[in-house]
Parts: structure tokens; C-alpha cells; sequence
């Protein structure tokens, strides 16, 4: 995995054609290149990049500091949408990108079905939970961010937070009761669900939530994985600070 870095002197308006032209000149280069933000903050790049990372595809980082004046310019070379991560693709006759974690996950996912279960009701079971983590869950994303540098415990724990981490660790422990037993994580081999919920293992590390073995277990299995420890090292090397993250 190659990674570059955007930064103020960077030329916002040669920066989508001169990726596609250096990937369309060079055979070698990889077919994908993600657009991220801050790896210790930003929870929707983690679950690009680690779909990307532990299911072996080839890829290249642009890395976008995130909160800085030119954060939405930059990413806006890439997606309209303004917002990390997003997925740009070179095929031999197009160039195209796919923006949000979840859509970035569902578009790789069909050139390698295995990033979901094979059967097909621990699939839709799967599907459901990533579907949920994906839209719900506001109060406790709003109240404990992704800050894998800091160690809060206790912090965060607002009106309406334990509920939400009542409902994780219910789907944690149904799942792995009822489709983890042949892995060690959600449905047994790690899937897209495991990316989906990956910020959260940060998150109940960074504030200290008590857990019930089966779901610190899965905490426990997520943190082994080489990429997790791979985005880990470099989040803490990191030295940006976004203060809205920060307790």
C-alpha cells in the first residue's frame, strides 16, 4: 500500500486528472486508490481502508487532514459529495468513484463475494447489522468519537450512550453465538460486518466501557488483526489535533 499526503500547497485542480493519468500511464500501479482523512479520528476511512487492507486488495492512500480550511475543497476533487472516504477506480476503458464506507464495501465485495458469509441467512443477518451500524447509533458516535490516541474512561457517557452500547453488544453476542463459531469474529471468518463495527472496538477501548467476555473476546479478536494494528500504529504517529474529537 502506497499513501500520500494532501496539504495546503497541493494543486486542487490537477489533483483527480493527474491521479488518473499516472495510474493510466503506469500498468503496475493499483487499480484503486482511497481517499481518507485523520486515521486516529476519522471511523468512515477506517472502514474503507480496512476492507481495502485485510481482504488483500492492491491499493494507493490520499490522505486528507481533516478540519483544516482546505479539507472540503480537496476531497471535492475527488467526490462531490465532500465527504471521506471514496474509493477512486481505474478499469482499463473508465475511471469512475464510489463514495461512502458502505457502498465502497458492497462495490469490492462483488469481486470477492467471501467479504460477506456465505450462507445466505447469516448474509442478510450480516447485512442487517452493517445497515444498522451505518445509520444508527448517533448518540453514542456523537458522544464518544473515534479518538484512538486518548484514553477517557468513564467520559462520554451521556444521556441515552448506554443504550446504544446495550444494542452493540447484544448484536455482538447474538452473532457470535449464532454464526461466530467457526472464526473469531461475527460470523465466524471475518466479513464486511467486522468492518463495520471496527470503529467502535476503538471507541469502547478509548473510553473504557465494561463488556461481558463474549464481546471483549471480539474486542480482544479485532485488535490482533495485522491491519487494525497496522491503522493503529500510524493513528497514534499522527500529531493533528481536532479538538471536537478530544475530551
Amino acid at each position: 500500500t502506497k499513501s500520500f499526503k494532501v496539504n495546503n500547497s497541493f494543486s486542487y485542480s490537477s489533483s483527480f486528472c493527474s491521479l488518473f493519468s499516472t495510474m493510466s500511464n503506469n500498468k503496475e500501479r493499483s487499480v484503486y486508490t482511497v481517499v481518507i482523512g485523520n486515521k486516529n479520528y476519522s471511523s468512515w476511512s477506517l472502514r474503507a481502508w480496512l476492507a481495502l487492507k485485510h481482504f488483500n486488495f492492491q491499493f494507493e492512500e490520499v490522505y486528507v487532514q481533516l478540519y483544516t480550511p482546505h479539507s472540503k475543497d480537496t476531497i471535492l476533487n475527488y467526490s462531490q459529495s465532500g465527504k471521506v472516504p471514496v474509493l477512486v477506480v481505474k478499469e482499463a476503458d473508465k475511471s469512475f468513484v464510489v463514495w461512502d464506507s458502505l457502498s465502497i464495501c458492497e462495490y469490492l465485495a462483488e469481486e470477492k463475494p467471501n467479504m460477506w458469509p456465505q450462507d445466505k441467512i447469516a448474509r442478510s443477518v450480516a447485512r442487517s447489522i452493517s445497515a444498522e451500524m451505518h445509520s444508527g447509533f448517533q448518540t453514542l458516535r456523537s458522544n464518544m468519537p473515534m479518538n484512538i490516541r486518548t484514553k477517557a474512561p468513564g467520559m462520554g457517557m451521556a444521556l441515552g450512550v448506554r443504550s446504544d452500547i446495550e444494542r452493540i453488544k447484544n448484536i455482538w453476542n447474538q452473532c457470535r453465538k449464532e454464526y461466530g463459531k467457526g472464526g473469531n469474529f461475527l460470523f465466524g471468518d471475518f466479513s464486511i460486518a467486522d468492518v463495520m463495527f471496527a470503529p467502535v472496538v476503538f471507541r469502547f477501548v478509548a473510553y473504557g466501557v465494561e463488556l461481558d467476555d463474549i464481546s471483549q473476546q471480539y474486542v480482544t479478536n479485532m485488535l490482533e488483526l495485522p491491519a487494525i494494528k497496522k491503522w493503529t500504529e500510524e493513528a497514534k504517529q499522527e500529531t493533528a489535533v481536532i479538538s471536537a474529537y478530544e475530551f
